[in-house]
């Protein structure tokens, strides 16, 4: 069952918060690795590269746990436990420069040397949000 995402954790959202993502290998094993991250006012929202080992987990496995810092403060965070309901390449060349911008303060650098490649907008509904640890 869906939970809301607690003020405080919107917020950060909209800050350049670092993230922390868990997707589930096919043997169960977790993969842990950082992104970018936002929110649609709703869910979180992420914007990953298709084709890559995240996507590949989604899409056999939707649940995900993420963790979002404080920028100002990494010993706050919460805990995002939820699954992914939606993910989607429209739009997704778009919302990776968005968070460029956020993130870098400049259009998105392609890091993998691609400007072609296919950029996945993911929206996660939480099922459970664990309240910040104060530092």
């Amino acid at each position: 069952m869906a939970v809301a995402l607690p003020d405080d954790l919107i917020e950060l959202l909209g800050k350049p918060s670092p993230c922390f993502v868990a997707t589930l290998m096919a043997d169960g094993s977790p993969q842990l690795t950082e992104t970018w991250v936002t929110t649609d006012g709703t869910n979180v929202v992420l914007n990953i590269v298709g084709g890559m080992q995240k996507e590949k987990n989604l899409r056999r496995d939707p649940r995900i746990a993420v963790n979002v810092a404080d920028p100002d403060n990494v010993s706050r965070f919460y805990e995002v436990r939820g699954r992914v309901t939606s993910m989607t390449s429209e739009g997704g060349k778009e919302h990776i420069d968005e968070l460029s911008q956020k993130y870098l303060g400049i259009p998105y650098p392609y890091f993998s040397g691609n400007p072609d490649e296919t950029r996945l907008i993911v929206t996660i509904e939480a099922d459970k949000v664990n309240t910040p640890m104060a530092g």
